[in-house]
Order: structure tokens, then sequence, then C-alpha cells
């Protein structure tokens, strides 16, 4: 893809100097959402989800926000300075300075849809009549707490007495870095703890063979989450990425309802 709607926002961190954050902002036709795509760990968004997200909200008249947190694709910043916080914090930071009141729909990759529940719960309260609905895909909310009650005694010895652990990637893109800082950081946005109050409608997919995040965690989020207009859809042949053309066109029939 060319370059010419990529942008950069310079984000405050908590620590440390402002990091830019890379976006790209196709604005929606009047009366249409912006579709809000969040993405997954060390994902990016010219993955092939997220392209083609924008492709189709184009074809129908919807706008479509996505961006690269800190570490990741065309931002700035290190892969392994990254934490929950500082990516929700950046994700919170393009939404405010691109929507700008634009009605928006969340759609959240892995990772990415721990990071839209979370914003979501940020914007229950201040922003409720602008976010029109939420859309997960093998959400990995609460995602370091799962790979830590799956961890070997020895990788979690690993990660305590060495502050890393670096975990083999079944993408074939090279072993990546799991911080102690992400796991005590992650705690701090613990979902699980009680009720997730978002009244907006929810939706899910899961693939069933999915070996990264287990299909019943999206069923815990549907029993945890206290939200009457709430669906799962599982995939049975389906894996973690969910990225095949039939999977995509499952995932498009669940957005249309919310153009």
């Amino acid at each position: 893809m060319n370059g010419e709607n990529l942008q950069m926002l310079m984000v405050e961190a908590d620590t440390g100097p402002a990091v830019p954050i890379a976006y790209r902002f196709d604005k929606p036709q009047t009366g249409k959402p912006a579709f809000v795509w969040f993405c997954g760990f060390r994902s990016e968004m010219e993955s092939l989800k997220a392209s083609a997200l924008a492709a189709w909200a184009k074809a129908n008249g919807a706008g479509c926000l996505r961006f690269d947190y800190s570490g990741h694709g065309k931002s700035s910043g290190r892969f392994e300075d990254g934490t929950i916080g500082a990516w929700l914090a950046q994700a919170a930071a393009v939404c405010a300075h691109a929507l700008q009141g634009t009605p928006a729909v969340f759609v959240g990759s892995s990772m990415g849809g721990w990071i839209a529940l979370l914003l979501a719960r940020q914007w229950s309260s201040r922003k409720a009549s602008h976010l029109k609905g939420i859309a997960l895909i093998a959400p990995a909310w609460d995602m370091t707490r799962l790979f830590w009650e799956r961890a070997t005694p020895e990788i979690r010895e690993t990660i305590l007495r060495d502050g890393v652990y670096l975990r083999p990637s079944a993408y074939d893109d090279g072993p990546y870095p799991i911080t102690r800082a992400l796991f005590e950081d992650g705690e701090r946005h613990f979902l699980g703890g009680g009720p997730l109050a978002l009244s907006v409608p929810i939706r899910i997919v899961h693939g069933c063979q999915d070996s990264d995040i287990p299909w019943r965690h999206s069923l815990a989020l549907l029993e945890a989450a206290g939200c009457p207009d709430m669906r799962l859809t599982l995939v049975k042949d389906g894996e973690h990425r969910l990225s095949r053309p039939q999977d995509l066109s499952l995932l498009f029939s669940m957005l249309r309802e919310f153009l």
C-alpha cells in the first residue's frame, strides 16, 4: 500500500520521551461509522485482515482507522519496552485525535481484542454514544495471565530471574521477547476479576482449532461480560488467525449490521 494516508502522532509516554505512532484513517461517508482496527501481539496495520477490513469499509462507505502500537510496524519504539498499558494509551490517543466524535465500531484481533475491551470500558461513561459496537476475533483478553497459567515452571523461572523469555513463534518469524514488565502491567489491566459492564453490541468469532487462545476463553468472556446483546460464533476448522477467505467473509457479514 502506498503511504498517501500514513500519518504520525506523537504520544506521550509515562516514562521516557514521546513515541511517534503511525496510523491511517480513511474518513467515512456521512451517516456511516468508522471501523477501528486493534492489531494483535506483534501484528501491524498492514496485515492481511487489517488491509481487507480497510478495503471492505471503503467499498461500503464506512471509515477505517488503523494504527501500529509502539515497537510494531511503522511506529517507533522497541517492542520489548511495550506493555498493555502503554499500547492502550496509544490506542486511546490515536482514537481521540483521529475520530473526534465520529461513531466508531471497535474491531480487535487477538491481543487487540483485550485492548479494544479496555478502551471500550474507558469510553463507557464519557463517550458511550460514540461507540456503536465491538467485534472481536479470537480475543486474547487477560492474555498475560493466560500465558502464565500455561507456562512451564522453567519458563516462569526464566521470566522472574532474567526479566524476559524468548518465546518461539508458531508463525516462522523468529522468537520474540516476553518480558516480566508485560506480565506485571497485565495484572493492572485484568478484566476477569469482575463483571465487564458494556452495553454496546458485542460480536465474537473464534476458531475451534485455535492453539494460541482456546475458544473456551471466548465462552468465558461471554459469561463475564454484562452485555445483553452478545454473540459468539465458533468456526469448527478455524485456527487463531482466521484470515482465510471464508473467515473474512464471516467477519464482514458480522460487521455489516453496524453499517
